[in-house]
């Protein structure tokens, strides 16, 4: 029998007297994170079963909405990295990647 190793990643949320989130930590022990802080959580899982995404959005109330379109744009363009390396789909990926600098753009992201 092979060895294997587990790896946890923890996300905890404090939460204000409306369950409105007002402190994010998280942990990754493997990636040397120890209950960081943060202001913004996306987590999509894919389930096989039902042939969909199921997502966990979270952000605390006082993420300023500048930080949240910085946020939006970075996660668009990891997205875009991660489906290259999963699909090797270049042609798709570019597209991808037009669209983030469109939305970068459009939201004046871009330091000139």
């Amino acid at each position: 029998m092979a060895n294997t190793h587990t790896s946890k990643i923890q996300i905890t949320v404090g939460l204000d007297d409306n369950r409105i989130p007002e402190k994010l930590h998280w942990t990754a022990q493997d990636g040397g994170v120890s209950n960081e802080e943060a202001k913004a959580v996306m987590l999509s899982v894919w389930d096989q079963k039902k042939q969909e995404s199921l997502r966990i959005d979270l952000w605390t109330k006082d993420m300023p909405v500048d930080e949240m379109k910085l946020f939006f744009h970075q996660t668009l363009v990891t997205m875009s990295d991660t489906y290259l390396r999963a699909t090797q789909d270049e042609k798709m990926t570019a597209t991808m990647k037009d669209f983030c600098d469109y939305f970068a753009e459009k939201l004046d992201l871009i330091k000139k």
